[in-house]
C-alpha cells in the first residue's frame, strides 16, 4: 500500500494541474474573444463615422453647394469665356467678357477661412513681445507695429518714413 500512495498523489496532482491549466487557457481565450468583439464594434463605429464624414464632404463639394457658397462670399459667375485653340494656329474661340452682377456686389459677412482661437483666448500665455529694431537715424520716428512685430518677430524698417508732425518718440 505504501508504494501506491505517492503514485496516487502524483496522479491527482497532475489531474488538478491539468484542470487548472485548462481553466486558465479557457479564461485567456474568452478574454481574447471579448477583446475581439470590442475591437470589431469600435471598427464598425469608426467605419460608420468615416462614411458619414465622406458623405458630408461629397455633399459640400457638389457643384450646386460650391456655387451657393461662392454666392454667400460675394462671388459672381464668370462672364463670356474665350478659349485659345492652340492646335489650330492659336485662334480665339468665344468672346471674353467681364463677370456680370447687379451692382454693387454686397460685401460678404461670411469668413471664408475661419481661424482657430488665439492662444490668449484659449488660456495659454501670449508670446512675449520683443522690441522692434529702431532706425539708426535720429530724425525717424518708429512706425506702427506690423503683424510680424505683434507676433514676436523683430522688424527692421529699411526706408523709414518722415517723422510725424506731433514729434515722434517711443510710446
Amino acid at each position: 500500500m505504501r508504494g501506491r500512495t505517492p503514485f496516487a498523489v502524483l496522479v491527482v496532482m497532475l489531474l488538478a494541474g491539468g484542470l487548472f491549466g485548462l481553466l486558465a487557457l479557457n479564461t485567456a481565450l474568452n478574454e481574447g474573444s471579448f477583446e475581439l468583439s470590442r475591437l470589431q464594434k469600435q471598427t464598425t463605429k469608426a467605419t460608420d463615422e468615416q462614411q458619414s464624414l465622406q458623405h458630408e464632404i461629397d455633399q459640400s463639394s457638389a457643384p450646386d453647394a460650391l456655387a451657393k457658397r461662392a454666392g454667400e462670399l460675394g462671388m459672381v459667375p464668370a462672364g463670356g469665356m474665350a478659349f485659345l485653340d492652340v492646335p489650330n494656329g492659336g485662334k480665339v474661340i468665344g468672346t471674353p467678357g467681364p463677370a456680370q452682377d447687379s451692382p454693387p456686389v454686397k460685401k460678404s459677412t461670411v469668413d471664408p477661412w475661419p481661424m482657430k482661437a488665439s492662444p490668449a483666448a484659449q488660456g495659454a500665455p501670449a508670446p512675449s513681445a520683443r522690441p522692434t529694431a529702431q532706425p539708426t537715424t535720429p530724425a525717424a520716428a518708429p512706425s506702427t507695429p506690423t503683424p510680424a512685430a505683434s507676433a514676436g518677430d523683430s522688424v527692421i524698417q529699411l526706408n523709414p518714413v518722415s517723422p510725424a508732425p506731433h514729434g515722434g518718440g517711443n510710446r
